[in-house]
Parts: C-alpha cells; structure tokens; sequence
C-alpha cells in the first residue's frame, strides 16, 4: 500500500515538470523561440504507412498494420491544424482526427486525437519542437483504469518523410513503451 501510494506520488511529480512550461528571465527574453509554424512543413497529403501495437501495456508483442493517407490543413491561420488519417489493414479502418492547437503563451503546441469509433478527443499531449524533432507529454489510462504517461514523438526520416511515435509508460517515464508508429510519405510537391 505504502508502496502504491510512493508511486503515484512520483508519478504526479514527474507528469507535473514534464508538462509545464519553463520559467524565468532566460525563457522570456527575445531569444525565446516562437513555435507557431512548426507544423507548416506538414500541411498537404501524405501516404501512411501505420504500425499499431494491439494490446499496449499487456505485454503483447502483436503488431498489425495499415496504409492510407493522412491530410493536414492549416486552421487560424497556423496557430491550430487539422489532421486528418484514414488508414485500413487485415485488422479494420481507423478514421482519426488531430487537432492541434498552438498556445502563444508557453509557446508549445497541445496535439488532441480522437477516432471516429469513440467520438471524443483523447487527452492532450503538449510539448513543441526543438533542433527539428517535436517532443510532446501528456497523460492517459489504458484498460483497467491505470493512468500512464504519453510521450509522442515526431522526427524527420528524410526529406520527404516524418516518423510519429506514440509511447506509454508505466513507471513514471523511466522506460517506454512504443505502441504507434507511424511514418508518412508526401504525396506530390510541397505547397
């Protein structure tokens, strides 16, 4: 009991420095970076191909697969998008939808997901890009009821491509665990 208790201790304090923007006189002079356009590169029609693991948190090794397209349009004028999958595979259709809002305050974007099955957007994960790679935390529940942290990740392959990364933990983020990864090809010249 001691024990459980020990650990959502620990796990509240880490969710709460993994979620909260930085403070003090280096993060609000003028050299703080502004992170409305992070997402511009992305916005158009890309092919995905998607790796869902089935059962997260399970121990389940089983991953099934799909391929689609994602679509992303540019909302308020960059400060939010829209992201729209549409993938299929031997395991079924998943119909997704992103919405991504930027926060002009802590300068950090809040990535919102919900599949057309459940019909409600999933809690956020928040976080922003630095050196090119997108890093976002937030924090969930699988079956069961058990809260665990989020960690998406969003990297360059090459050029043309970008990998997103979805991760659960467990253990208040010592380890992770991968769960959705996603990697999507442009489909035609950038706009």
């Amino acid at each position: 009991m001691a024990q459980t208790a020990a650990m959502k201790r620990r796990f509240a304090l880490v969710l709460l420095v993994l979620l909260l923007p930085a403070r003090g006189p280096a993060q609000n002079g003028p050299s703080r970076r502004e992170g409305q356009h992070d997402f511009d590169w992305e916005i158009g029609t890309w092919k995905t191909h998607l790796k869902r693991l089935q059962r997260p948190m399970t121990g389940s090794s089983t991953w099934v697969e799909y391929e689609g397209t994602t679509a992303v349009r540019k909302v308020w004028d960059g400060r939010a998008n829209l992201v729209e999958l549409d993938v299929a595979g031997p395991a079924g259709r998943i119909e997704g939808l992103s919405l991504r809002l930027y926060n002009p305050e802590s300068r950090q974007w809040s990535l919102n997901f919900a599949n057309v099955r459940g019909g409600t957007l999933s809690p956020p994960t928040t976080g922003e890009f630095k050196d090119g790679r997108g890093e976002f935390f937030g924090a969930d529940t699988v079956e069961g009821g058990r809260v665990i942290l989020v960690r998406f990740l969003i990297t360059p392959v090459d050029s043309t491509s970008w990998r997103f990364e979805q991760s659960f933990s467990d253990d208040g983020g010592r380890t992770w665990e991968a769960n959705w990864i996603a990697t999507d090809t442009r489909i035609g010249a950038a706009p």
